[in-house]
């Protein structure tokens, strides 16, 4: 039971299982293992993977396929926050706020007859 080697292609992503794909040697001595001759032909022309929808770099950089992460996103909860209002500080507003209903009732009729 011995270990099949599994490549990877160097232009798709994809696996590549023994009897399939191409070794391509560049002469600098760079070697490129492709699952097919549509990958090579993609990589001699220069294509860019992350803009071929086929490959897997395309689908990493557009988040295809990942279900299962999606349910972690969570929205962060917005906070209340007090702020002065032009014309009364913070102070001004909490002390109103804290008054007695009957003493602002006052207040209130006072400004009216004023």
């Amino acid at each position: 039971s011995s270990k099949m080697k599994i490549d990877l292609c160097a232009y798709s992503g994809y696996k590549i299982t023994p009897g399939k794909g191409r070794t391509l040697i560049k002469p600098d001595g760079k070697t490129f293992k492709f699952l097919s001759g549509r990958c090579m032909k993609a990589h001699l022309l220069k294509r860019n993977p992350r803009k071929v929808t086929w490959t897997v770099l395309y689908r990493r950089k557009h988040r295809k396929g990942i279900e299962e992460e999606t349910s972690k996103k969570r929205t962060k909860k917005t906070q209340k926050f007090q702020r002065a209002v032009v014309g009364a500080t913070l102070a001004d507003i909490m002390a109103k706020r804290n008054q007695k209903p009957e003493v602002r009732k006052a207040q209130r009729e006072q400004a009216i007859r004023a």
